[in-house]
């Protein structure tokens, strides 16, 4: 099975459930791709290890080879659109730029601040496709002010760098203008409990009256579905360790991921459309178990009629296990089931030493 012959099922997926988006599921009908890195490891292989080297900071034959990936998620659908890997030393946005020919003409792409550069706001106007992102902390000096709109809402001009950028041409580095007009708005964000936060976003949506204030603040609170998202592949798919032990095998691994997240997507989008829920309420982890309890039960039907009214009950059973409303809810990321106490790997097994008495083991002690 060619990698080739997955990356076309792929597309063909994502096109199907992408063409089934009506103008409700949209904001303010645009479509918004948002991006989010994340890593995956994999098995500590020779062939692993020359393509996808561990990180410098582990030691040889105490770590394991980790890919970087960039993923694109359809905020209207929750697939994933377009994902690109590669070794640790390729960072987010040298990936991000890998997948910009494959964005769409009128998408709108939310990220963060790890985006938000000089010329990656030109190249997307360019590609007329507009963009949502966190300002960088550090943009203060490169900015001018010309209009302002209203509370916390300002045009703004960015002034070109003033040395080239390693990865672009001396061609297209003359040709990008002397300042870039963007729309730049800040908020608080207040939740009950935890201390207020400042956030400014940049834009190239400059039409105040098509796009007020307000829509970019709920907006930009959506960027954190991205994370649900990665964590939906990762986790509930298992794709966080990857059990394959050639890059090419890896490539495969990884598009099947992307395919079967996709089509779990594709019946979640289905079972809400069907029957009028919020996409977000069904949840995926409990589709994925239904998937698995229905799957051989529909596969031992004959009939079409009957294997068609079982998937129509699939779909209400989906429907009606919804997922309750938490807002603001706090999900700290800590163990609740603690770790046996087995020794660290520091050294190759070649000449690591045992602690003679295990239970005497303390971290941090080789």
């Amino acid at each position: 099975m060619p990698s080739s012959w997955l990356r076309a099922l792929h597309r063909q997926v994502r096109d199907r459930v992408e063409g089934a988006a009506t103008e409700p599921d949209l904001w303010l009908g645009r479509n918004v791709i948002v991006i989010d890195g994340s890593s995956v490891s994999m098995p500590d292989t020779p062939e692993n290890q020359s393509s996808y080297p561990q990180p410098k900071a582990q030691k040889p034959g105490c770590g394991f080879p980790v890919a970087r990936l960039l993923a694109a998620f359809s905020l209207a659908t929750g697939v994933m659109t377009e994902i690109a890997w590669d070794a640790l030393r390729v960072g987010e946005r040298s990936l991000f730029r890998r997948i910009l020919d494959r964005l769409k003409k009128g998408d709108v792409v939310l990220a963060d601040r790890g985006f938000s550069g000089y010329a990656d706001y030109w190249i997307l106007m360019q590609k007329g496709i507009d963009c949502v992102m966190r300002n960088h902390q550090r943009r203060t000096r490169s900015l001018r002010e010309v209009k302002r709109l209203g509370r916390g809402d300002r045009i703004v001009l960015w002034i070109k760098p003033e040395r080239r950028l390693k990865w672009m041409d001396r061609e297209s580095w003359e040709a990008m203008p002397g300042t870039l007009r963007l729309r730049e708005i800040s908020f608080q964000v207040e939740v009950p409990g935890f201390r207020t936060k400042s956030i400014t976003v940049t834009t190239t949506l400059l039409d105040e009256k098509t796009y007020p204030t307000h829509s970019f603040v709920d907006l930009y609170r959506r960027r954190w579905l991205a994370e649900l998202f990665l964590r939906d592949i990762k986790i509930s798919l298992g794709m966080d360790v990857l059990r394959c032990k050639t890059p090419e095998m890896v490539n495969k691994e990884i598009w099947m991921h992307v395919i079967a997240y996709n089509l779990i997507r594709a019946l979640i989008f289905e079972a809400a459309a069907k029957h009028g829920v919020a996409i977000y309420r069904i949840s995926f982890k409990g589709t994925a178990a239904s998937v698995r309890q229905w799957e051989a039960r529909i596969a031992v039907i004959g009939a079409v009629r009957k294997k068609k009214e079982a998937i129509k009950m699939l779909l209400l059973c989906l429907a009606k296990d919804l997922v309750s409303e938490r807002p603001n809810r706090s999900e700290p990321r800590a163990l609740k089931r603690r770790m046996k106490n087995y020794q660290l790997l520091t050294k190759p097994r070649g000449i690591f030493q045992e602690c003679p008495h295990r239970s005497r083991y303390k971290k941090g002690l080789t």
